[in-house]
């Protein structure tokens, strides 16, 4: 369990951060709060952890699957929760591999409309990356091309978000550096990008002052995945932790809450009882 009073930095020191000292102020009142759920239910999945946002897939994450109407997409839309869904993992438009970037951007648009059939307000997508040796240049472009190839249809269904991620020396949105050279070419399309806290903790960006950092590449921040890790600083590793049970600071969670007037989703373990938990938490510091 992380030392609640102070976050691991690179070399074993131990930095002690308050929510001033990170830059929290106060949470705007309309921001939602909820969890990643099981697709099977979400609205009574909302209500057993005390949500009014949440996040869930439309199909198996780990398949190139067509997702199909849903039965409840009407309840949904009139359930007055925040609602997001992610992406399959599958999906990778940067790579240069045509059998992979084809049909990533295909089944991108079929999740945009089928996200925007249940009301939702974004389809969350990881960045991506290119294979070692290929030039990450073109992974930026595949991006440019691939808000260019929807355009050519009407466009986007559902706002696309682009997600941070936590592993791999070729990715499109692990570091900033990386991240600012992507939205030099993605930015003119309207896209929108999630914070999740424990991929760029893990991926070697530090929390303190990262809202203010994120917002200066990107200008938003339009949902934030509020993830612990159980891995430290900088370890690539992509293992979410419930708040106060990982190697983050709460205080710097409390603080990327604060500042980043944007609903909040928790993806961390625990089923119910964890998540419910940690969305308690969070509205009890935040004074929402």
């Amino acid at each position: 369990m992380a030392n609640p009073g102070g976050t691991a930095e690179p070399g074993g020191r131990t930095q002690h951060v308050s929510t001033a000292q990170a830059g929290g102020t106060a949470l705007r009142g309309d921001i939602s709060i909820g969890a990643h759920v099981d697709s099977e239910d979400p609205i009574a999945a909302a209500a057993a952890r005390g949500a009014d946002a949440v996040q869930f897939f439309l199909t198996d994450p780990q398949s190139f699957a067509t997702p199909r109407p849903r039965a409840d997409a009407e309840a949904l839309r009139a359930s007055g929760l925040a609602i997001f869904i992610h992406a399959p993992y599958r999906i990778n438009v940067a790579t240069l591999n045509n059998r992979i970037r084809i049909p990533s951007r295909k089944l991108l648009l079929q999740h945009a409309t089928a996200a925007a059939a249940v009301g939702a307000r974004g389809l969350v997508v990881h960045g991506g990356h290119v294979n070692r040796g290929d030039d990450l240049a073109t992974g930026f472009d595949n991006w440019r091309k691939t808000f260019a190839y929807a355009a050519e249809s009407g466009g986007f269904a559902t706002p696309i978000l682009i997600e941070n991620t936590a592993g791999g020396d070729n990715a499109c949105a692990r570091r900033f550096d990386a991240l600012a050279r992507l939205w030099d070419v993605v930015g003119e399309y309207d896209a929108g990008f999630v914070l999740d806290t424990c991929h760029a903790h893990a991926g070697g960006e530090d929390l303190l002052g990262i809202v203010d950092r994120v917002k200066a590449i990107t200008g938003r921040i339009d949902l934030v995945h509020l993830n612990d890790s159980r891995d430290p600083f900088g370890s690539g590793r992509d293992r979410h932790a419930n708040i106060g049970q990982g190697e983050i600071d709460p205080e710097l969670l409390v603080a990327v809450v604060r500042t980043a007037d944007a609903p909040v989703i928790v993806e961390t373990p625990g089923g119910v009882a964890g998540q419910a938990a940690d969305i308690a938490y969070l509205r009890e510091r935040v004074g929402r």
